[in-house]
């Protein structure tokens, strides 16, 4: 396949430019919930290039949808997915630039999102114009601008129970994984367990019942509980080990050091991988934390905050393969097969849009989330013609199934 008029279509200049905007656009105010900020300077670019654009909201933040017909006949559905959503900053002087600067420095843009991935959401758009600019293609390409991805992925959870994927057979998240295709991602299981005593003076621990000691065995009886559960599945070459991590403790205050706390509740995230079956594997969990709190006298819940299956993609589905030769005829090497650590908007769309996804996008896989983020700006053009490739392919040889 020529690429050139492809290629053509990709003002590298204007991209980049673009780029350092969007890591620039922050909502004051909206510490990793700027996406309305954020939706409008994408909105502006859109309405430019006169796209088709739908608009809906989840849980008061703005999701944006485009979908783009090629003019060139039936065929399939090809999605590209991206976040407009980052996390906080956190403390700024840590930084050795501005968190939200933009600035390029010896080949790297820098900023929040500038990896997880703004750089992404940018190629993306730029790779479906130069699909449109290189002239009619079967099919169409819908572009999903998603909301909360780093939270409770709302925005996802939308675009599923709405409709705006129901047509879709194949969708590439655009998150930075670092040259690395991955059909396969990491379940998580977000968790809140609560113990419930009776508070009392510490000089009289004997009229109480505390929880701390019941929070103690827990998380003893999660770590031997875990280390079963790994002998049980193993560990995935790309994924490693599932795994049962507490992340956060709360339980009394330290300016009473003197009283027992009646109450306290502890978090866990979980990630698994393929072989694990969730439903099982919280009723472990579930007795593992009644036990424990059966044997102190207190009482105990476990409440499921999020739950996000592990996804695996076929690496011989279309889907897959036409990213895979994109990647190899832009770059001029087969790209690795990889495995997201995390979990992405992907993880939504395909468990519960039946929807294949695969993941791959411009930034280091291990940059996210981190001071000084930041992403090649060779990345930008290189990722957006392959995106555009990728489409190519994957509408052209789907239209003739």
């Amino acid at each position: 396949m020529d690429i050139t008029s492809l290629d053509a279509g990709i003002n590298e200049p204007e991209l980049i430019e673009f780029t350092q905007h969007l890591v620039r656009t922050h909502a004051l105010g909206e510490v990793g919930r700027g996406e309305r900020a954020v939706a409008e300077f994408l909105l502006a670019k859109i309405r430019e290039w006169d796209w088709a654009v739908e608009l809906f909201d989840a849980g008061g933040r703005p999701n944006i949808v485009v979908t783009l017909t090629g003019g060139g006949g039936p065929g399939p559905t090809l999605a590209f997915e991206g976040h407009m959503d980052v996390v906080t900053e956190g403390d700024p002087d840590q930084w050795t630039v501005d968190p939200f600067g933009g600035e390029i420095r010896d080949g790297k843009l820098y900023g929040r999102g500038s990896a997880d991935m703004k750089s992404g959401v940018a190629a993306m758009l730029y790779g479906a114009r130069a699909l449109q600019l290189s002239g009619p293609f079967p099919g169409r390409v819908r572009l999903l601008l998603l909301a909360d991805e780093e939270g409770m992925m709302t925005g996802a959870k939308a675009s599923v129970a709405q409709g705006f994927v129901q047509d879709v057979d194949g969708v590439i998240c655009c998150e930075p994984e670092g040259d690395e295709v991955c059909p396969t991602s990491k379940g998580a299981i977000r968790l809140r367990v609560d113990f419930t005593g009776v508070m009392s003076h510490g000089a009289m621990p004997w009229q109480g019942r505390n929880t701390l000691p019941a929070m103690a065995r827990v998380m003893l009886g999660l770590e031997e509980l875990e280390e079963r559960l790994i002998e049980e599945v193993g560990s995935r070459t790309s994924l490693g080990s599932p795994s049962i991590t507490p992340t956060v403790i709360q339980a009394g205050t330290a300016d009473q050091m003197n009283t027992i706390p009646g109450t306290s509740s502890l978090f866990l995230d979980v990630r698994t991988v393929a072989g694990v079956d969730h439903e099982t594997l919280l009723k472990r969990i579930g007795e593992c934390v009644d036990t424990a709190a059966r044997e102190r006298g207190i009482g105990s819940s476990v409440t499921v905050i999020d739950d996000r299956p592990w996804v695996e993609t076929g690496s011989d589905t279309p889907l897959v393969t036409a990213l895979v030769d994109a990647h190899e005829v832009v770059n001029g090497v087969r790209p690795v097969l990889g495995a997201v650590p995390g979990t992405t908007d992907g993880t939504i769309l395909t468990h519960y849009g039946n929807v294949p996804s695969v993941v791959y996008g411009p930034g280091g896989k291990w940059i996210a989330h981190m001071v000084d983020e930041y992403v090649e700006v060779n990345d930008l053009k290189r990722y957006a013609l392959t995106y555009a490739v990728a489409a190519h392919r994957f509408l052209h040889e789907g239209s003739r199934t």
